[in-house]
């Protein structure tokens, strides 16, 4: 049986935690970067991360990227995107120990990619399967994100959650509206490791 220290987790969401969220002109939208030239890390993610796995988490990217099911990006730049994050972490010393995606969307134009799925958030698919995977203890694991779909997919897993962004009253309101309240609301990864690490103490 795997001790507890090798079997929590830190389950963190990709865009708008480790990199930056893309404004596309052409669209008109916020989104995930769509080309590798518009994927860049954080400011201190790449510490944050490194600092997770020397406190002894198992590092789980779980990420909705439905980019490639609404047309704006295909497979093989998809992969060169993820093959760009993991050197750019690599950079700082930092690696992700796994990582779990959906691709699908329910207004998918890739027909076979509008799918009613269990792993999109704030469904905790992809949680529930790297848990049993790689047999982690929720109970002591933790999943950070900058959406409340983040905080409901970490909740229903079992995992304690974190908000990065801004608290606001609007904010608040959904909280209440949707019964679901983080742990804490953080500025950044790198905050938010601080308040992991302090739950140690």
């Amino acid at each position: 049986m795997k001790s507890r220290k090798n079997g929590k987790a830190v389950f963190l969401d990709r865009d708008g935690v480790i990199n930056a969220l893309v404004y596309h002109a052409e669209q008109g939208i916020i989104d995930s970067p769509f080309t590798v030239a518009q994927f860049g890390l954080l400011p201190r993610a790449g510490e944050a991360v490194k600092r997770l796995r020397e406190l002894g988490y198992k590092t789980v990217l779980v990420s909705n990227q439905p980019g490639i099911a609404k047309g704006h990006l295909t497979v093989d730049t998809f992969i060169k995107i993820r093959d760009r994050m993991e050197a750019l972490l690599a950079f700082y010393g930092a690696s992700l120990d796994a990582q779990y995606y959906c691709f699908h969307h329910p207004e998918a134009v890739v027909q076979e990619m509008r799918v009613a799925c269990d792993c999109r958030k704030p469904s905790p698919g992809m949680i529930l399967k790297a848990a049993a995977e790689m047999q982690l203890d929720l109970s002591h694991s933790w999943m950070v994100g900058d959406n409340l779909t983040d905080v409901k997919a970490g909740q229903s897993a079992g995992a304690r959650t974190i908000l990065i962004g801004k608290m606001k009253c609007e904010l608040c309101r959904h909280f209440s509206e949707e019964n679901s309240r983080p742990e804490a609301v953080c500025a950044d990864l790198f905050e938010a490791v601080k308040v992991i690490e302090s739950s140690e103490k």
